[in-house]
């Protein structure tokens, strides 16, 4: 018999057990691979575009929604105000006291918590401003403004007049100004149900529906502007957006950019520059724009933002219809700082007969507005709209 402890390993390894594999790792395996197969088919095959977010549902016919509302439920009491749909406690909270004309709302459900919210947005049933033809031109860019064959200038014929009585006649005049529409829907459609008509409206170039938007305002009687994007200092680290007209372009480039921006919506009164301090400060850059701006027969607003600004000079040069803000009533977004630039606003009526506020749509800002112009006629001012303040073009 050979010695065990000189005998070559592994020789009788047919005559030993094979080791056995535990089966755990094989069905854990299987499973998740049933399981991945599963949710693959289940996302290629449910109809879930929204992927459970909360959904907003409107009726197609609002009218018949409306009459289907005030119906009280099967066997409820009529004269249960509990029984009638919508008056429990948090939709009573939620729903605005009065829809303006021209609104209507919509029911936010949120799918988690099931939580209703009532806000209030545009109606598609609201009637649209119709914009005079004679008043447009034209361009490879689609349609701008232009003064008539006979005369006839936007800024004239898309005014909102202001009554004049002897009541009046002699308190000094506001005019206000909200810019910055258009981009986001919501502060939009919170700008056009809280606040007055005289309150004039500047709309930034880039909304998805601003051409609809913009009509609307200027059928409950708001007054528009377009906000022109222009070159501030430190850009493109701050850039305004596409088409911005540059110090560094030819008049004929920033020409060309000015029409594409004045091509997307119709109907206002004037031009405002969307930053660009840079830019209003070269005479060389912003002479042609102002000329541009005067020729089409429309207004230019100063926003006041930058002292550097030359657009006072250029446009006594250039007969061209001119306003500037007294005061940017935003520039410290904080409701006691608004509060303070609105007082400064009315100082400034009272000593000079008329100033301009402007303002962005931030939602401090819309509600400190609110509230200011529910008794600024009261304390003894007009509210007005921006052409009032616009100073007369002089005769070329």
């Amino acid at each position: 018999m050979a010695d065990d402890l000189t005998a070559p390993l592994g020789r009788d390894r047919k005559n030993q057990d094979p080791p056995r594999r535990s089966p755990v790792p094989v069905v854990a395996a299987g499973f998740l691979g049933f399981c991945l197969v599963v949710f693959f088919g289940w996302a290629m095959l449910a109809d879930d575009p929204f992927g459970g977010e909360p959904k907003v549902v409107m009726a197609t016919d609002l009218h018949a929604a409306a009459k289907k509302a005030a119906e009280p439920a099967p066997g409820a009491a009529k004269d249960d105000p509990k029984a009638a749909p919508g008056n429990d406690a948090k939709s009573a909270a939620n729903r605005p006291a009065v829809t303006p004309d021209g609104m209507q709302t919509v029911t936010i459900i949120d799918g988690a918590s099931g939580n209703r919210q009532d806000v209030v947005v545009p109606s598609a049933e609201q009637k649209l401003a119709l914009v005079d033809a004679k008043l447009l031109e034209e361009t490879r860019h689609g349609l701008i403004p232009r003064v008539s064959v006979d005369g006839a200038r936007p800024l004239v014929a898309y005014a909102r007049p202001v009554a004049s009585n002897a009541e009046n006649a002699n308190k000094p005049r506001i005019a206000l100004v909200v810019g910055g529409l258009g981009i986001s829907a919501g502060s939009t459609a919170e700008v056009l149900a809280k606040l007055p008509a005289a309150v004039s409206f500047a709309f930034a170039p880039y909304g998805t529906d601003i051409e609809r938007v913009a009509s609307r305002a200027r059928a409950q009687g708001h007054e528009l502007l377009l906000q022109l994007p222009m070159e501030p200092f430190d850009y493109p680290d701050n850039d305004p957006g596409p088409q911005t007209l540059l110090v560094s372009l030819a008049p004929e480039q920033n020409a060309d950019r000015m029409h594409w921006v004045m091509s997307r919506f119709q109907g206002y009164v004037g031009i405002a520059n969307y930053m660009g301090a840079r830019f209003t400060a070269s005479e060389a850059a912003f002479a042609p724009v102002l000329r541009e701006v005067a020729k089409r027969g429309l207004m230019y607003l100063d926003d006041g933002s930058s002292p550097r600004s030359l657009s006072a000079q250029i446009a006594g040069a250039s007969g061209l219809a001119y306003a500037k803000a007294s005061v940017v009533l935003d520039a410290v977004p904080t409701p006691n700082e608004i509060d303070r630039a609105l007082a400064r606003l009315e100082a400034a009526a009272r000593e000079g007969g008329i100033a301009v506020g402007i303002a962005t749509a931030l939602p401090v800002s819309i509600a400190r507005m609110v509230n200011w112009a529910k008794s600024v006629e009261a304390r003894g001012f007009v509210l007005v709209p921006i052409s009032a303040a616009a100073s007369k073009p002089k005769a070329s």
